[in-house]
């Protein structure tokens, strides 16, 4: 019984939380109807509401945002946003920071977030998941000894969490892995192994209780790729 509850959970588990995520997402976006008049939302108009319809007029102002800032007069639009916002002391830095991550993060010709690599953390001969963010500047660099580059290493099971660190490039291995993959890596703790690596070494046999172990059981596991 206790195995077929657990692979219940298995199956169950995932799709919930998939659901439940989707249906918050649907339900935050559809909040952005509630600026239209009463009379020109959908309950008003068709006498029932639409769910997902604020998910489309999202992507349609994000698209339209998009065509106005790839122009020439909206650029000038928002550089005279930008700098109406610049004129307020705490709203500056806020916006300025975001803007900047913003900026790195999503432009297509950075490589911020491209590359999933290998570091020593949190101690030598301790090794962990890390994803290249840029070089050090030129404030740092200075002070260096060497080529360095910048990494963030994320947390587990949360990445949204890490550490900022500035590492010898001789130091950081480069992996043969997505970032797509790396994420789920590191999120699963572990668990879920990318496709392109080979097939987790199995754990060693734990004796019994009132049992000793044999020096086989005992011995441990070898990388025989190496």
């Amino acid at each position: 019984m206790r195995r077929y509850l657990i692979a219940g959970l298995i199956v169950w588990v995932p799709l919930g939380i998939t659901i439940w995520v989707l249906h918050w997402l649907l339900t935050s976006l559809d909040q952005i109807l509630l600026v239209l008049p009463e009379n020109a939302r959908p309950r008003a108009l068709l006498g029932f509401d639409i769910p997902g319809l604020g998910l489309v007029v999202f992507f349609v102002i994000l698209f339209l945002t998009g065509v106005l800032a790839a122009n020439f007069f909206g650029q000038r639009l928002i550089s005279a946003w930008e700098a109406i916002l610049g004129r307020i002391p705490f709203v500056k830095s806020i916006y300025s920071s975001v803007k900047q991550v913003s900026d790195t993060l999503l432009s297509d010709k950075g490589y911020a977030f491209r590359k999933a690599l290998l570091v020593e953390f949190p101690r030598p001969g301790s090794w962990t998941i890390a994803f290249l963010t840029g070089t050090p500047s030129s404030v740092v660099t200075p002070y260096l000894t060497g080529e360095h580059i910048s990494v963030y290493v994320p947390t587990t099971p949360n990445p949204t969490g890490g550490y900022f660190l500035m590492l010898p490039r001789s130091q950081v291995r480069e992996l043969d892995m997505t970032v797509d993959e790396a994420l789920k890596y590191i999120i699963s703790m572990g668990v879920v192994v990318p496709r392109s690596n080979a097939a987790p070494f199995p754990p060693p046999a734990i004796p019994r209780p009132g049992t000793v172990a044999s020096d086989s059981a005992a011995a441990p596991i070898v990388d025989s790729r190496n």
